[in-house]
């Protein structure tokens, strides 16, 4: 078979003695602390055999020599790596997107789904996001480079898009010694946000300019839960972007929902889907302003709303910077709830995966008892189906979503 990347292996990674465990276990990071040596001159990419102390072959992974995240693994067998071995992952993403998005009921009509998500789809920095015909590409490792092109091949060849646009401006490929790249590596570039469709509902994205590849796709089942929740209520959506839980809350019968963030774009791109949907003007408010001081606001104005929905950017990149979020969550949740009617509901998020579950439910605790609210725990929400979180890999599940009711 003549292979269109270059899988050849290029060096060997021996571990330290006792370092192999989590290898064993398939989890598909290594940091530069578990490895004895380098054998070989392997570059950024390119793939590199795993063994143990004494030399066993554990698996292949992709080299990363600007990281501390030295090699993120490709496979935990003795085989070489192929191109068919890549294309079987892809397609088994796929596979689980069509069975559980794709093929929604008539009229719940979904088009746009995670394809691939990185290391719960068994393919480590990989993103790629599908809206009906355009696909979003993500390369966030070195290793996840070096498949470029076989990706955009195979979007092309079995999943048919119209073009593929490259979003290589996050900043996680600086860690990996990767340039920001943005651009059209497949198709012609959209003149105009592109439209999907989520439960029925259209939404226009922004691929090439909005937030991580335009919409927040990973909130889709927790938009529905917002949906079922909201008939007869006011809402108010904090961090609203461009709209997603507005809209579903609108949809789902709510009298009057205020939209508030920062981005001025974002918010007209929220209003422009709000009337594609056909709901009314005088349902739903646009404001620009820092959510913290427009919560303040609020409460000094005695406004009440019968559900609160705070889903903010990352506050914790890391686990070094947790502390300082901690504050974060625990101020908002605070304001959020010294808005909330008694007897409301509060949606409270989390996108930082240094802080896990546990640690998110304590943060609500600690903020009720600081605003002297009881608060009932409903259920917990997280990602939608498309990101699915491989059991190995519990560092995956980076959204956190707590539903309370606020006595």
């Amino acid at each position: 078979m003549t292979m269109s990347i270059d899988l050849h292996d290029h060096g060997v990674i021996r571990l330290k003695p006792g370092k192999d465990r989590p290898v064993r276990r398939r989890h598909p990071w290594i940091f530069s602390g578990a490895i004895h040596n380098v054998e070989g001159e392997p570059q950024a990419g390119d793939v590199v055999v795993v063994v143990d102390s004494r030399g066993e072959v554990l698996g292949r992974g992709a080299f990363s020599p600007s990281s501390q995240l030295r090699v993120r693994m490709w496979s935990f067998d003795g085989e070489p790596l192929t191109d068919a071995h890549f294309t079987a992952l892809l397609d088994r993403a796929a596979a689980l997107r069509d069975e559980q998005v794709f093929s929604a009921v008539a009229g719940d009509e979904t088009d746009g789904a995670r394809l691939v998500f990185g290391e719960g789809d068994g393919l480590p920095g990989l993103i790629v996001d599908q809206y009906a015909d355009t696909a979003v590409l993500q390369c966030q490792s070195a290793g996840a480079e070096r498949l470029k092109s076989l990706v955009v091949a195979w979007l092309v060849g079995t999943r048919k898009v119209a073009r593929v646009v490259e979003r290589g401006d996050a900043d996680v490929r600086k860690k990996e010694g990767l340039p920001q790249t943005k651009g059209i590596l497949h198709g012609t570039a959209p003149t105009a946000p592109i439209v999907t469709r989520e439960h029925g509902l259209t939404f226009k994205v922004d691929v090439e300019g909005g937030h991580k590849t335009g919409f927040y796709l990973d909130q889709r089942d927790s938009r529905h839960v917002l949906r079922g929740l909201s008939h007869g209520k006011t809402v108010l959506n904090c961090f609203c972007y461009t709209g997603g839980f507005s809209v579903a809350a609108l949809a789902g019968g709510a009298t009057k929902v205020t939209s508030v963030d920062t981005s001025q774009p974002a918010l007209e791109l929220g209003q422009q889907n709000a009337f594609a949907n056909g709901f009314a003007d005088e349902r739903h408010d646009w404001l620009k302003g820092d959510c913290f001081d427009v919560l303040t606001g609020l409460r000094d104005d005695g406004e009440r709303f019968d559900v609160v929905i705070l889903d903010p950017p990352k506050f914790a990149p890391s686990a070094q910077h947790l502390e300082k979020a901690a504050r974060g969550y625990r101020e908002l949740m605070m304001r959020g709830l010294e808005v909330t009617k008694p007897g409301g509901l509060l949606l409270t998020f989390s996108c930082s995966g240094a802080v896990d579950r546990a640690y998110f439910r304590q943060l609500l605790l600690e903020a009720s008892l600081n605003v002297s609210r009881e608060v009932q725990l409903l259920s917990e929400l997280g990602h939608s189906r498309c990101h699915p979180v491989a059991i190995t890999f519990p560092e995956g599940e980076y959204l956190k979503g707590l539903l309370a009711r606020a006595l």
